[in-house]
This record gives structure tokens, C-alpha cells and sequence, in this order.
């Protein structure tokens, strides 16, 4: 996307801006539409979130005055207002797929079943959609992907989070023919299974996030899901089940993932995984190489001896990045991080705690459950339920905690779109 800031000060001279609307304007989705709001070449002109008076705030914020503001449900109504010069407010995330002069939603809401309900309208209404919802994506990601192809749009999961950084210096490796030891990211918190909203709530609300956010991320989830969605994206497959996840420093990266018989802890190549220490909020990619001149001009340049060699970006910066996704989809028609074709990573669910027959359980984040990764041919397999879907189904026996819950011992909600679009993907995109 070389020349971007030239390409969107023409389209912003001709009138032709990027039309985004943001759905879900939490921390992540309202830096979206703030940062968008201030671009040339693109504007924010609606916003989904079941908080109308939120939403409504962020318009303010960004310079909107309260009677320029129109709130309805209704896709029509939403499209007239539109076309009068009014910002659009509503409740219903459905609505915004169906107003016309919209050209492209980012979903930030970070809720499996809404995700994938708002990008399957998106996709049958022929807009475009970028994903901050990573959770969505591990679970119907390849589904949403091959049906969006169809419809002659883009689908992706945006940039500024850990797997599109990832993806970021992985193509480079890729493109110049390195060969890739593993990929992975800097886990930003200290890890505890047994973390809940109840007991990160002091901590989170110092941060000023949601304690479901934070537990998400304290609990392990949020890095299994980041990375299964860069192994699909990529063929990496995790080398182990919950991946390896050392404690290390910067330098010794290259040294650590690397081959056991070479002093490594992997058992193969072509991994992803974290690490813990002061990586983050960096991700990295460890690659190698036999041709000797690049050896030796790696060495001239600072990059040391090898065999390994590590790339490494230092930051990702979440919501300010997902511009250049919107703007690659509707101006380049590329996503930033898609689903390769068949997916080769799962997010699996483990018990928290103890749970009994008939309990609903609450999902990513709460106090029942929380996720690891494993190859999705295994996760197949061994019929385990998908983190993603395991929101809301029902225990039909007790399970003990520590123990991986099997898609026979739960009753899943059938009329759910994300349930629908899970047996569709599992029947016509197989693991690989």
C-alpha cells in the first residue's frame, strides 16, 4: 500500500471517501471510528452498539453535534438520513449491512454469535467487512472467507493486532525465501488459568477495560485464539497443545524456538507460539536459511551468526492500525489476514472449574472455560467443542476441571447462525 496517504487525499478531493461503519464501540471499536473520523479519504458514518447513548458520545466526540445524529433500527430509514448529511446510530447490527451508501463494517464487538451474524449479512449484502473480532474469525473464519469470495468481497480480519503483525513479517520471510522456524507474539500479561472477572475486576477497572477483556487475555484464550487465526492464515500448525510458551528475553528468541536436537525446545519446524517476558507488546518471526552469501550478509548486518535469524517488530497498535485493512479492501480488494483455505489450527475448551450436567456455560473470558490451541485435524478427531461455540450451550453431563469438553457432552443452540455456519464449514472445508 506504498502511496496510501496520496491515494486517499485524491479520493478526498473528488468526494469519494471510504463510507465505514463500526459495529461495537468499546475501547477498540471507538478508537476506530475516532481515528477514522480524523483521515482523509475516509469517514465514519454509522455506528452499531446496544449502549446507544455510547455510541452517540463517540459521535460527539468526534465532532458530530447532537442534532446531526439519527437514531433508528430501520436499514431505509438509516439510508435516508444518510443521504441528508446525518451520522446513523443504531442498536441493531443487523440494520447497518442493508444502508446502501455504506461501503465496508469493522466489527469490533469481540462476541463469537455476533460476529459471524454481522459478517454473514455483510457478506449477502455484497460489502466488504474487517474483523477486530479474532474470536469469530478461529471459529467460521474459513466459512465467511470462502463465502465472501463468492459474493466479490473482501473478508479479513484486520491489521494491528498480534496475527496481523505476524502475517506482516511472515510474508516478508515468505517472499524472499526464508525458511520460517516458528511465528509468534509477546504475551502482554502474566498467565493464570484459573483467572475471572471476579478476581482481575480491581485490576481491570484501574486499566479502565472490561474485566471479561482482561480475563480473556490472563487466562491464556485470547493468545491460543490470536495464534490459531495466524496458523490458518499461514499453514503454521501449534507443535504442541497449548504451545510451548517460554520464559525468555529478546535475544534469546532465536535460540529457544529452535529444533530440540539443536538446543531448541520445538519438535519441528514451521511452528507458531509465544513467549513471556519482555516481548511484548512485540511479535516475532524466526526464520533460517542454507545460502551462504545471505549468511554472510545477514552476519554484516547485524542479524548474528544463525543458523537462526529473528525478525522482529516491537509493537502493534490495535485500533490505529485497522484503517489500512479498511483501505486495502475497498481500494486494493486485499485482505490484510484471511483463512488460507482449510483450517490447520483449533481453538479447544477446558474447564475452568468443575461444571455439572444442565449448566449453560457463560464463555471466552467468564468463569467456566478457557481455550488452547491444537492442530484442527486432532481437535476433529477427538470431537472437541470449539471455544467459539461454547457460549451458551448446555452440559449434557459433569465435567471435571482441567478437563477438554467434547462437542457429545453439550446440546449447542441450533438456530444460531454461528452454529449453522460451523456445520457448514466443518462439512465443506475440513481440517487439513
Amino acid at each position: 500500500m506504498l502511496n496510501l496517504p496520496d491515494k486517499l487525499s485524491e479520493m478526498e478531493k473528488k468526494e469519494e471517501i471510504i463510507k465505514v461503519a463500526v459495529v461495537g464501540v468499546g475501547q477498540m471499536g471507538a478508537g476506530v471510528a475516532t481515528l477514522i473520523s480524523r483521515m482523509k479519504g475516509m469517514d465514519v458514518l454509522a455506528i452499531a452498539d446496544i449502549d446507544r447513548e455510547k455510541a452517540i458520545g463517540i459521535f460527539e466526540e468526534m465532532g458530530v453535534s447532537k442534532d446531526k445524529i439519527f437514531l433508528s433500527d430501520d436499514p431505509d430509514e438509516c439510508c435516508r438520513a444518510l443521504s441528508r448529511g446525518m451520522r446513523v446510530v443504531t442498536m441493531d447490527a443487523r440494520a447497518i449491512p442493508y444502508i446502501d451508501s455504506i461501503d465496508i463494517l469493522v466489527e469490533a464487538t469481540g462476541i463469537p454469535s455476533v460476529g459471524a451474524e454481522v459478517a454473514f449479512e455483510a457478506i449477502m449484502a455484497k460489502k466488504h467487512i474487517v474483523m477486530m473480532n479474532v474470536e469469530t474469525d478461529v471459529t467460521v473464519g474459513p466459512i465467511l472467507a470462502e463465502l465472501a469470495k463468492n459474493s466479490g468481497v473482501i473478508y479479513t480480519v484486520g491489521a494491528g493486532d498480534e496475527p496481523g503483525a505476524i502475517k506482516e513479517l511472515y510474508d516478508f520471510a515468505r517472499s524472499v525465501e526464508f525458511k520460517i522456524i516458528a511465528a509468534g507474539k509477546g504475551k502482554n500479561n502474566p498467565l493464570n488459568r484459573e483467572a475471572t472477572p471476579d478476581t482481575l475486576r480491581e485490576t481491570a477497572l484501574k486499566k479502565g477495560v472490561n474485566p471479561r477483556m482482561l480475563t480473556e487475555f490472563v487466562d491464556g484464550s485470547k493468545t491460543m485464539i490470536e495464534m490459531a487465526a495466524v496458523a490458518n492464515a499461514t499453514g503454521l500448525i501449534p507443535d504442541i497443545r497449548g504451545m510451548h510458551g517460554p520464559r525468555c528475553e529478546l535475544s534469546e528468541l532465536s535460540s529457544i524456538f529452535s529444533l530440540k536436537e539443536n538446543g531448541g525446545i520445538l519438535n519441528q519446524e514451521g511452528v507458531v507460539d509465544y513467549a513471556l517476558g519482555r516481548i511484548a507488546p512485540g511479535v516475532f518471526v524466526i526464520v533460517t536459511t542454507d545460502n551462504k552469501r545471505l549468511k554472510k550478509d545477514l552476519e554484516y548486518m547485524s542479524m548474528g551468526k544463525g543458523p537462526n535469524y529473528l525478525l522482529y517488530r516491537p509493537y502493534h497498535l490495535t485500533s490505529v492500525e485497522i484503517p489500512f485493512s479498511v483501505a486495502r479492501a475497498v481500494i486494493y480488494k486485499e485482505p490484510t489476514l484471511v483463512c488460507r483455505g482449510r483450517p490447520v489450527a483449533e481453538v479447544i475448551t477446558v474447564a475452568k472449574r468443575d461444571l455439572s450436567s444442565g449448566k449453560k456455560i457463560d464463555g471466552i473470558g467468564m468463569f467456566d472455560v478457557y481455550g488452547s490451541i491444537e492442530r484442527a485435524s486432532v481437535a476433529r478427531e477427538e470431537n472437541l467443542l470449539p471455544l467459539g461455540l461454547a457460549e451458551g450451550a448446555v452440559l449434557k453431563e459433569d465435567v471435571k476441571k482441567g478437563e477438554y469438553i467434547r462437542l457429545d457432552q453439550v446440546e449447542l443452540d441450533e438456530k444460531s447462525i454461528l452454529v449453522s455456519l460451523r456445520k457448514l464449514q466443518d462439512k465443506i472445508l475440513p481440517p487439513e
